[in-house]
């Protein structure tokens, strides 16, 4: 009865779940990513209500790769998991999102508030009563995590998780027990969207913070910048290409920040990940008296195990929430307001923006000039620039393609998609789903294509039936080199645990459901005139349905900055304590 009285007092009722997935839908979401459980059956059932697609993955592990990449081409995305065992299964990509700044929202279908309340020993809990305990790891890899617990406050904890995951760019866990689903709550709310604005800078503090980077750049003579994946993760992209325009200062991204920046313009110079970077680029950031640093994470892997040889007293780093000037740290200062008022006030320095000069040369020309015949990571990644497209979507795996890559060059508009901070193996092949499903999504005619190897993929293979499954159209080079290369590297070269079964991966697809020539086709390449002559097939390059290519390389052949990583973290694990 007092359910019905709050109902009726009530402009436009509608129900959580139809709120949460509306809300969702008008953030740009588009498709809900998962696996059905018993306690997420009921709100699966709103989903084509909001205008949303349901898109069931393999399993939970592969929905949150899948949904990683999603975000970062849409900006959020969300997946729904079931209590427990699904939840629990998701949680290695919900940390990869967390660490990589990721926007994910996670919703956990739960038992009802009643069997939590009264403790019963239900299916998917550990069978002691405690029904939070797996809301309290998630909140560690979560920026909000909320439980809907009551009708009333439903709406406000949806909007203000949505506004965390949005405004913050990392994962959100919201719990959703099965007899909230089809609560009622205010419906008039969905008239008003969320406010996704950044807070404001304190003016004052702001523009003190610009004051004292105008008066370095000032009196710098080589200043550089650097960008790197905070400046994609916090959309700065855009505050940070008109500071490249306008100051025409040579410009570097770090392999996180790979595809951040316009790699046409005449200023770019190449990635910077100091011992694995060419030398001129090297050369010419640690030689700069003034380095911009926008959006800097500065993990082992992005730094070449951790070889920058650049000293605070040379940088500016500017952070989503913080500016870092030499040794003084500015909390609460974000970087887009401080950057627009720098190039506001530009006109200030001009004499320094006339001397600049641009980087020396092209570092992404091949240094493989030899008679070798076969595929190798000196060869392939730079001749990789001539058949990539503008606009292109270019997904690596943890190993050798996400090394390599650092020696291609890419067209206008080209995002690349890796996982460098988190390094989950297998990671890949989600997030080629995840981006395939963006593209289509979004309307895009863009190529969606993978590199991944041949041990990674065999840890998230079946995820290629779901884009069989919608007719999915990525280009899949699996790099077949008998297994865990970066392992290989790190240690234990000759062991038996860095080895794999090899797969026939043609006939794998086939036993994913593809059957007819119109669903697939499938490529072996050993040569590197057979992988010209395949980038050289126009059939091959339109990307009209799924295609997968298998790309021999040699066992141990392995790109450098890899080889120097590798060695680094090797180092690293034999130190005494």
């Amino acid at each position: 009865m007092q359910s019905d009285i709050r109902t009726a007092a009530l402009h436009t009722p509608v129900d959580v779940a139809e709120y949460l997935f509306t809300r969702l839908y008008q953030l740009g979401v588009r498709v809900i990513q998962g696996v059905p459980g018993d306690y997420n059956l009921a709100a699966l059932d709103y989903i084509p209500k909001a205008g949303l697609e349901w898109v069931g993955n393999c399993n939970e592990l592969n929905a949150g790769y899948s949904a990683d990449a999603y975000a970062r081409i849409m900006g959020i995305s969300a997946i729904m998991t079931t209590f427990g065992v699904g939840e629990l299964s998701t949680l290695n990509a919900i940390a990869g999102a967390y660490s990589e700044h990721v926007p994910v929202v996670h919703i956990v279908g739960q038992p009802t508030i009643a069997s939590q309340r009264d403790g019963l020993l239900l299916h998917h809990t550990l069978g002691n009563g405690d029904y939070n305990v797996f809301h309290g790891i998630s909140a560690n890899v979560a920026v909000a995590a909320v439980k809907i617990a009551d009708a009333d406050h439903s709406p406000t904890l949806i909007d203000h998780a949505l506004r965390e995951c949005w405004i913050r760019s990392r994962p959100v866990y919201i719990a959703l027990p099965a007899d909230m689903v089809a609560q009622k709550v205010e419906g008039q709310r969905l008239a008003e969207p969320i406010d996704l604005r950044e807070p404001p800078n304190e003016v004052e503090k702001e523009d003190y913070v610009v004051d004292v980077v105008l008066r370095y750049l000032a009196a710098a003579r080589d200043p550089i910048i650097l960008v790197d994946a905070g400046a994609i993760r916090h959309d700065a992209l855009g505050v940070v290409h008109e500071l490249i325009q306008r100051s025409g200062f040579p410009t570097y991204v770090a392999p996180m920040g790979n595809g951040a920046v316009d790699e046409t313009l005449p200023q770019f110079g190449g990635v910077y990940a100091g011992n694995g970077s060419h030398r001129a680029v090297r050369e010419r950031v640690e030689g700069s008296d003034l380095i911009l640093s926008i959006g800097p994470l500065k993990s082992d892997f992005n730094t070449t195990g951790f070889s920058y040889r650049t000293s605070l007293l040379n940088t500016i780093d500017f952070y989503t929430d913080h500016v870092q000037v030499r040794y003084s740290h500015y909390p609460d200062v974000r970087m887009r307001g401080v950057l627009q008022k720098i190039i506001d006030r530009m006109q200030s320095l001009d004499s320094v923006l006339a001397e600049h000069r641009l980087p020396d040369k092209d570092p992404f020309s091949s240094e493989a000039a030899d008679n070798d015949t076969r595929i190798t990571h000196a060869w392939l990644w730079p001749a990789l620039s001539n058949w990539l497209r503008e606009g292109d979507i270019l997904v690596t795996d943890t190993g050798t393609a996400n090394f390599g890559v650092w020696e291609t060059r890419f067209p206008r508009g080209v995002s690349a998609i890796s996982q460098v901070l988190w390094g989950s193996i297998g990671f890949s092949v989600g997030a080629c789903l995840g981006a395939a499903l963006a593209t289509r999504d979004s309307k895009d005619c863009r190529r969606v294509i993978l590199f991944v190897g041949d041990g990674s993929f065999q840890m998230t293979a079946q995820e290629v039936s779901t884009m069989l499954l919608h007719n999915l159209n990525p280009i899949i080079f699996v790099i077949c080199n008998d297994g865990y290369t970066i392992e290989r590297y790190i240690h234990g070269p000759q062991a038996s645990y860095n080895d794999i079964q090899p797969w026939e991966h043609g006939a794998l697809v086939e036993a994913f459901g593809a059957h007819s020539p119109g669903d697939y086709i499938s490529y072996r390449v050993r040569t590197r005139e057979e992988l010209e002559g395949l980038f050289a097939n126009p059939k091959f390059s339109f990307a009209p349905h799924f295609q997968l290519v298998e790309l021999h390389m040699p066992r141990d052949d392995a790109p450098a900055a890899l080889k120097l990583t590798a060695a680094a973290a090797a180092a690293r694990n034999m130190e005494a304590h």
